[in-house]
């Protein structure tokens, strides 16, 4: 496997001097990131790690949440209770979108979009807000293995600018499509966005999505396997968030994005994929990463339909 770290570094010599895109500034706590900052990690099924750069900096994991958020939900209620609650149909518009909220079905589009992800993280079930979040840290730490922290200065941050996350969360209300107390939910997806990660954490919660829920450097289970092809089939389709559909064309393999940089994919039955670099394109996608999913996908065959045919030129056993 030298060839796949050698791959790597010849990957993050070509693309980091990209200066193309912008820091996230609608959440100030995201303009204070250093824009040179770029890791790329790789953990396979059994557990062996190849990774170059920033792979340790910590960075909040943003719409990245929403992924596991959605896998909990599916273990509190079951597929088709929460898919009365939250749809899986990809919008083509921006995630903070405001537009078909009004439609006939009273639930969002998809939990991938920060509606649905709002709506999603009200539904996490506990007997008071304290329970839901931690809760939800235990969930986060079976992915990443090992304890994980909110960034409480961009909680405060996200909570005194998420206006507009906030009026969606009003109109759903108006709708039918969520309960009181909305402020509770608001707080939670604020406190669950801004949770600490690293490149190299978020490697790991991609590959143990792709080990059908177990972690595969700790061996804990962190998501029923039975949810586990409702999360990634949502990935594929709404990950990205309007570059969903030419990322399924260029790359090919489930994937979720954040506008703090990071973007997760997950080679199923193979690996887990992270890249961060916080300047962003006009969609909100790493344009470090795009570049370098592109170049993995295209040197290893990683395309969900390369895999299918037998075209993928990695094993994760070599």
């Amino acid at each position: 496997m030298a060839q796949v770290q050698a791959f790597l570094e010849q990957l993050h010599h070509e693309f980091k001097g990209i200066s193309a895109g912008k820091l996230a500034s609608y959440i100030p706590e995201l303009a204070r990131a250093d824009p040179d900052w770029f890791g790329i990690s790789m953990v396979t099924l059994d557990g062996r790690t190849f990774e170059v750069g920033d792979i340790a900096q910590k960075f909040t994991i943003q719409s990245i949440s929403k992924v596991f958020v959605y896998g909990m939900a599916l273990e509190d209620y079951g597929r088709e209770k929460l898919l009365k609650k939250v749809g899986v149909e990809p919008t083509g518009d921006p995630f903070n979108s405001l537009i078909r909220l009004d439609e006939d079905s009273k639930r969002p589009d998809n939990p991938m979009i920060n509606a649905g992800a709002i709506a999603t993280t009200g539904l996490i079930t506990g007997h008071h807000p304290a329970e839901r979040l931690n809760r939800m840290l235990t969930m986060f730490q079976n992915y990443v293995g090992n304890e994980v922290f909110v960034d409480v200065s961009t909680f405060i941050s996200e909570r005194s600018t998420g206006h507009r996350n906030r009026a969606m969360a009003h109109l759903m209300l108006n709708f039918g499509m969520i309960d009181q107390p909305i402020e509770e939910a608001l707080d939670l997806y604020f406190q669950q966005c801004s949770v600490l990660v690293t490149c190299h954490d978020l490697a790991v919660m991609a590959a143990t999505l792709a080990n059908q829920g177990i972690n595969p450097v700790t061996g804990q289970r962190a998501v029923g396997a039975e949810h586990v092809r409702d999360i990634l089939s949502v990935m594929y389709t709404c990950g990205m968030y309007n570059f969903a559909g030419e990322w399924a064309f260029r790359v090919g393999i489930p994937a979720k994005s954040g506008v703090s940089g990071g973007i997760l994919a997950v080679v199923p039955n193979q690996a887990g994929i992270a890249v961060f670099s916080p300047l962003l394109d006009h969609h909100g996608n790493s344009v470090r990463g795009l570049r370098v999913f592109e170049a993995l996908a295209q040197e290893y065959g990683f395309h969900l339909f390369d895999l299918s045919l037998g075209r993928c030129k990695f094993t994760s056993r070599d």
